[in-house]
């Protein structure tokens, strides 16, 4: 009979609401990428393993639908990162603040990924994670050994965060929305 008229897909069409936002969380292995996923999608603690492939998970934030891809770390697995870059329009890398011996690897990592085409218009959210735990460096140390001074074309942060105790997370993950609001949607 014809088209219906409808105010809720209009109003979702101006607002983005159900806008469906790509993300992947990457880091090395242990730095507390799924925990830090499954903090934000139930707002608790899960037992995690290793991350062997991926864990996709859709969670509903400020009226996004973020597909939130999580990337194992393991040394084997990075090379294949590269294989989930298209259509994501931001990165979250978490860093364990703790890990002194590998922040020069985790630097490299991000620096090579963020060189990808796929990735160039892509927003960075770092999170330097385990801020709760006893010889954590600073978020200030983790910035300068990540060199993220250095990223001059993309829109960046960095947050001190502990995914055990759900502190930062939010916080960065506004900024994160805010900014893919801003340009990109």
């Amino acid at each position: 009979m014809g088209q219906t008229f409808s105010f809720t897909n209009i109003f979702s069409k101006l607002w983005g609401v159900n806008k469906e936002i790509r993300i992947l969380i990457l880091g090395l292995d242990g730095a507390g990428k799924t925990t830090i996923l499954y903090r934000l999608q139930m707002g608790e603690v899960v037992t995690t393993k290793p991350t062997i492939g991926f864990n996709v998970e859709t969670l509903k934030y400020k009226n996004l639908t973020l597909n939130i891809w999580d990337l194992g770390g393991q040394t084997s697995i990075r090379p294949y990162w590269r294989c989930y870059y298209s259509n994501t329009a931001a990165v979250i890398f978490v860093v364990d603040s703790t890990d002194k011996e590998r922040i020069d690897i985790a630097c490299k990592e991000l620096h090579t990924m963020l060189k990808e085409e796929e990735l160039l218009d892509s927003a960075l959210l770092v999170f330097a994670n385990k801020q709760d735990q006893a010889g954590a460096m600073s978020a200030a140390e983790v910035s300068q050994a990540l060199n993220l001074t250095e990223l001059k074309d993309r829109s960046w942060s960095l947050r001190a965060s502990s995914a055990i105790k759900g502190e930062g997370l939010t916080e960065g993950l506004d900024w994160l929305m805010d900014v893919i609001k801003d340009e990109q949607l």
